[in-house]
């Protein structure tokens, strides 16, 4: 999938950016095609391989169709992460390197439970808040309406899946959490 200046993406793990160029760079003897792609959040710069785009999970953002199905997905029950933070940290690196927006939310889903029940770590509290920009910063992208209009309707989708895993029955979430759910 080949993508044209002047064209939002989403960068894994930093958010939504704008290809401002495509350009030839000399990397030893070749020379090769890379995307500079300037990110919203910092405005910095970053050069991605044009050859390397999926490999690095360069995509673009998700579809207006698919700003509700992710709040409906906020919204939903979760499996239980892993009880050992050593595990659990993995499993949500790994989820948000994917930079699939629908594994970041479960992510936030997973650490927002977590926060009410106990003060979280300082690298799960980060990624708590990078998890929260990024399903919020690409809502408001692709709705076209400003952060601080998309955040309540995220809160209120948490809450609500928070309520729902309240509910589960404690063996439920365990099946769920051994299929991988």
């Amino acid at each position: 999938m080949g993508f044209k200046v002047g064209q939002k993406v989403i960068y894994p793990n930093h958010g939504i950016g704008t290809i401002e160029q495509i350009e030839q760079k000399q990397i030893g003897a070749t020379s090769l095609p890379f995307y500079t792609l300037r990110l919203a959040a910092t405005n910095s710069v970053v050069l991605v391989p044009v050859a390397n785009a999926n490999e690095v999970g360069l995509r673009s953002p998700i579809t207006s169709a698919e700003c509700e199905m992710l709040l409906r997905h906020l919204a939903d029950d979760f499996a239980n992460a892993a009880s050992d933070w050593k595990d659990r940290f993995k499993d949500f690196s790994d989820r948000m390197r994917t930079g699939d927006i629908f594994e970041v939310a479960e992510v936030l889903k997973n650490l927002t439970y977590l926060s009410h029940l106990k003060p979280l770590s300082f690298r799960e509290q980060r990624m708590l808040e990078r998890a929260r920009y990024l399903v919020i910063s690409e809502l408001a992208a692709v709705c076209r309406q400003p952060e601080c209009s998309v955040e309540p309707r995220v809160e209120q989708a948490l809450a609500r899946a928070c309520a729902r895993h309240e509910r589960q029955p404690v063996r439920t979430r365990a099946a769920g959490a051994a299929v991988g759910h």
